[in-house]
């Protein structure tokens, strides 16, 4: 290999590097998001105090998780059926 041709290939390494460690970063961030909505989320079904209606920003919420991850239920609970297998 030719020193062009190290550094071509040292440079092409380190940029697949970093697109995976943005890619991952990404990830991390939509993760951390979607933990913090389902928590206002679940605040808001069942721990809230006022009595005002929170549908709409519950709806709110579910459309910006589908916006993230492509899945409106994303940040519903995960139940299982009683008499299901799982």
């Amino acid at each position: 290999m030719t020193k062009a041709e190290n550094r071509a290939a040292a440079k092409a390494y380190q940029e697949e590097k970093q697109r995976k460690w943005r890619q991952e970063a990404h990830a991390a961030a939509i993760a951390a998001d979607l933990e913090q909505l389902a928590a206002l989320r679940k605040y808001l079904i069942f721990d809230r105090r006022a009595g005002v209606s929170a549908d709409s920003l519950i709806k709110a919420i579910d459309d910006y998780g589908e916006n993230l991850t492509g899945d409106r239920q994303a940040l519903h609970a995960q139940h299982y059926s009683i008499g299901g297998s799982g």
